[in-house]
């Protein structure tokens, strides 16, 4: 009898990964270095380690397994089980997922984009759970996001289907890694908002920040900015306010287009919650058609770091009985 489904999250920092009952049931977790650096063979064969230590933790044999799901950061071909490129994992391009899993296990294996694994998660356990038309948004090193339209998780020609954090923002901006320039997440992410925040000490603006840091940029980071915030600095509050409005111009060309009745916000950043959200609930109330902006609520995600996990399982499950198609 097949009693157990697999869910693996892949990040740039940590693995997280999960061994489930058929109903989603957590019955061994874990988190693991990622040790990206390693090259890619290193990080799969960490995979591979971590979910034989798990069985062996349910004394589980692979037989027991129904399948195992995985999100991976980047560009892929999940009908084909390959990922492209990830842009954190130095050397991972065209790595064949799927292949080098199936050297080791029996069970049906299938991979997706790591934000959408995240949206299935908070879409079938979350925030958005019952809701037919949403939107994830994850706000992280950089901005992720995903769309359910009419109860289905859009994926488009080549898999990139709403790939939000690269709308243009700005026709000549900040250079970005997709070869354009001026995108939203470039400015609305950790990064983009400590980059913000430098660039405004750098014309001569002052911050209690500036002490804690030492002197030091590199040493900047979002909580900082978010600390600064609650402590009524000044140029952090100007600073919160201006990523939370490019946020609200974002969602509101995005509730314009794919009309959810749910946005839902995670990742790291999230935590920054009404510093952030309230600017980007402004915008959106302002410049998104009033109909749609009436009927979408927006929201923090619920389950933290365990959506990706969750939501990669069930992917998995749904890909083995043929409810989610690719």
């Amino acid at each position: 009898m097949k009693r157990y489904i697999i869910g693996i999250d892949l990040g740039g920092t940590n693995i997280k990964s999960a061994v489930y009952s058929a109903a989603f049931e957590a019955l061994v977790e874990r988190n693991d270095p990622t040790e990206a650096a390693a090259g890619p063979i290193f990080v799969l064969d960490k995979i591979k380690r971590i979910v034989v230590d798990m069985l062996a933790e349910l004394n589980a044999a692979q037989e027991e397994v129904k399948c195992m799901g995985m999100g991976i950061p980047g560009l892929l071909n999940p009908a084909e089980g390959l990922s492209y490129f990830s842009p954190n994992f130095p050397e991972w391009e065209n790595i064949h997922i799927v292949q080098e899993m199936q050297k080791v296990f029996s069970f049906p294996v299938f991979i997706d984009n790591d934000v959408r694994t995240n949206l299935y998660g908070e879409w079938r356990f979350g925030a958005g759970a019952g809701v037919k038309n949403l939107m994830l948004l994850t706000l992280g090193t950089g901005l992720g996001s995903g769309i359910v339209m009419n109860g289905a998780v859009l994926y488009g020609e080549t898999a990139s289907a709403g790939e939000i954090g690269h709308m243009n923002m700005y026709r000549e901006g900040r250079p970005c890694r997709c070869g354009s320039s001026g995108c939203l997440g470039r400015y609305v992410s950790a990064v983009g908002m400590v980059r913000t925040f430098t660039e405004r000490l750098a014309e001569g603006r002052s911050s209690m920040v500036q002490e804690r840091i030492d002197g030091k940029i590199e040493n900047l980071t979002a909580q900082m900015i978010s600390d600064a915030y609650d402590a009524g600095d000044g140029l952090a509050i100007e600073v919160m306010h201006e990523t939370g409005q490019l946020l609200g111009f974002g969602l509101a060309t995005a509730i314009n287009l794919f009309n959810p009745g749910l946005v839902v916000i995670g990742g790291g950043m999230s935590a920054a919650g009404e510093r952030l959200l309230a600017s980007a609930r402004e915008i959106v109330t302002k410049r998104s058609l009033r109909v749609s902006s009436q009927a979408c609520t927006i929201v923090t995600a619920q389950l933290g770091g365990n959506a990706g996990r969750v939501g990669a399982a069930f992917y998995g499950s749904g890909r083995l009985s043929g409810e989610i198609s690719v």
